[in-house]
């Protein structure tokens, strides 16, 4: 397993697009990939300016919503909708290799929040690093920041947005 530098930190909310579905733990490996690509159709037909990074939050009841990160509110439909990033404090690290090696970072996290004894509030997410066509000869440069919500700042998250996520 390979050393996490993991720190706690505060985040902004991000607005996304993103697919919300109920997902088993098992099928993430490809709905997210599938998703991914749903939204970033999406995203490119409706014309939305400055799309950004890949993103995964995970949700109380095996609910997730995949998706990219947007600049500005949107019509979304049957199947897009707009949303965000949860903002508050987090503990945070970032992984460096195969999408299939990020538990070990989940569990880090884990680890680390319970020997400094910080209650988890059961929301995560994931952000993934831009494509670079380098990663598929060599996995290991893959980056993923991944974000573990602390269950005080779940509370008094603020919602900036005209978008309303479901964990509101």
């Amino acid at each position: 397993m390979m050393p996490y530098e993991i720190r706690e930190t505060t985040t902004e909310a991000i607005r996304t697009a993103v697919i919300r579905s109920r997902v088993a733990p098992g099928d993430l490996s490809k709905f997210v990939p599938a998703a991914c690509g749903e939204v970033w159709s999406f995203i490119r037909s409706a014309h939305l300016p400055r799309p950004g990074r890949h993103t995964a939050l995970y949700l109380d009841g095996g609910w997730v919503e995949v998706g990219a990160e947007v600049s500005e509110p949107f019509p979304g439909n049957d199947r897009v909708h707009c949303s965000q990033l949860p903002a508050g404090r987090v503990v945070a690290t970032t992984h460096f290799g195969p999408y299939a090696r990020l538990g070990d970072a989940h569990s880090e996290v884990r680890r680390w929040c319970a020997y400094h004894e910080h209650r988890l509030s059961g929301i995560c997410w994931e952000i993934y690093g831009h494509w670079d066509e380098h990663w598929n000869s060599d996995p290991t440069k893959i980056r993923t920041d991944l974000f573990h919500l602390l269950d005080n700042s779940s509370k008094s998250a603020k919602v900036p947005f005209d978008c309303q996520p479901p964990w509101r």
